[in-house]
């Protein structure tokens, strides 16, 4: 499949997706949608950026029946940026025909518990918000013909395997399955034993590897002199910067530093209200703030586009951070920029994560001025 006009979909779909310009598949949906279609259960790893929620939202569009009320698709992620951002998607395929409900944790009940109830035949949800209405019996999840599990990997790393269970316990035994993950690990391979039904294995390249697209730098640097290197790299360099910090603390004061040096910057952290973080997300977006602060929680829920830089200001704990940061840039075919900053002891860190990757970054050092 070279273009979506190839695909048997309706004439309303494909003049939607004519008119959002997507007219060439990325790999992924190049091999995902067409099985999807034919109603197969899917098994796909591909790295971040590489145009998974496209690939499952026009076949569950496609296959869902119209008019339908009642819940007849389900989509689990782990938090509540990617859920808000994949029911956009949703919406701008569908022209914002049909009912969909968001579910998830950190925003009022009221408006979910309406739209459920006025008969969203799509719930796009995190699990533990989704099973707390369950266990209320709030919702009916009986008549889902649909299930994605969306970076599923992430889900059972922030302990919603339990909540999965319970939910999938919910649905029918005969629906349609389709699992998303950036990488396959033995977990992984057990959910897709529990869940799945003869899927179609989809790997889309390395998927512990950074994309060939991102250029990757590392600079050895005392910690106190970190700020002053992001502010000269910000100062040398076009475009937006994602930058990622350890601790919620961290991300305040790096951001509030830049603001006092004339930086548009805001920060996205799990201390700050989800209207805090939906107002960050869209600023930035927008472009009204070039600098986004963020901590590794919202290194899965933030898909933006045109990300030029991202900067590891504080170097990530695993090799599978470090990937899904980087991830953030060089999207959909686009370059990007990748700069991780090293205190002296870190080097040793830097280069065990080098190998453990197969990668290689391109290394400056930034000396501490003489006197």
């Amino acid at each position: 499949m070279k273009q979506f006009s190839e695909l048997p979909l309706s004439p309303a779909l494909q003049q939607r997706l004519a008119k959002l310009n997507f007219i060439h598949p990325t790999s992924v949906q190049a091999s995902a949608i067409p099985p999807a279609l034919e109603g197969r259960d899917i098994l796909a790893t591909a790295q971040t950026g590489t145009g998974k929620t496209l690939s499952f939202l026009i076949p569950l569009i496609e296959r869902m029946p119209a008019g339908t009320t009642g819940v007849t698709a389900l989509v689990l992620l782990p938090t509540r940026e990617l859920a808000i951002q994949v029911l956009e998607a949703w919406r701008r395929l569908t022209s914002n025909q049909g009912n969909a409900a968001l579910v998830c944790g950190g925003l009022a009940e009221g408006p979910q518990l309406d739209a459920i109830r006025r008969g969203a035949s799509l719930i796009v949800a995190t699990p533990g918000r989704l099973e707390d209405y369950l266990s209320r019996r709030l919702v009916n999840l009986s008549g889902v013909k649909m299930l994605v599990l969306d970076e599923v990997d992430q889900m059972l790393d922030m302990g919603f395997k339990p909540a999965i269970r319970r939910i999938a316990a919910a649905l029918p035994a005969e629906r349609q399955t389709l699992c998303y993950s950036a990488t396959l690990s033995p977990e992984i391979g057990e959910v897709a034993r529990v869940y799945l039904k003869d899927p179609v294995r989809i790997e889309i390249g390395s998927v512990l590897k950074p994309s060939s697209n991102v250029e990757l730098r590392s600079f050895e640097v005392p910690v106190n002199k970190k700020q002053e290197l992001l502010e000269h790299l910000l100062s040398s360099h076009d475009g937006r910067f994602l930058v990622f910090v350890r601790t919620k603390h961290g991300a305040d004061r790096v951001a509030r530093r830049l603001s006092r040096s004339g930086h548009a910057a805001t920060q996205i952290h799990g201390d700050r209200s989800q209207s805090q973080r939906n107002a960050a997300l869209r600023s930035f977006t927008q472009g009204h703030h070039r600098v986004l602060v963020a901590t590794d929680v919202a290194a899965r829920g933030i898909d933006v586009a045109d990300v030029a830089h991202v900067v590891n200001f504080d170097m990530p704990k695993e090799a599978q951070d470090f990937v899904h940061r980087v991830g953030r840039t060089g999207r959909a075919s686009k370059r990007g920029v990748a700069s991780t900053f090293a205190a002296p002891e870190e080097t040793t860190a830097l280069r065990k994560m080098e190998r453990t990757l197969a990668i290689t970054t391109k290394k400056f050092r930034v000396r501490p001025k003489a006197g």
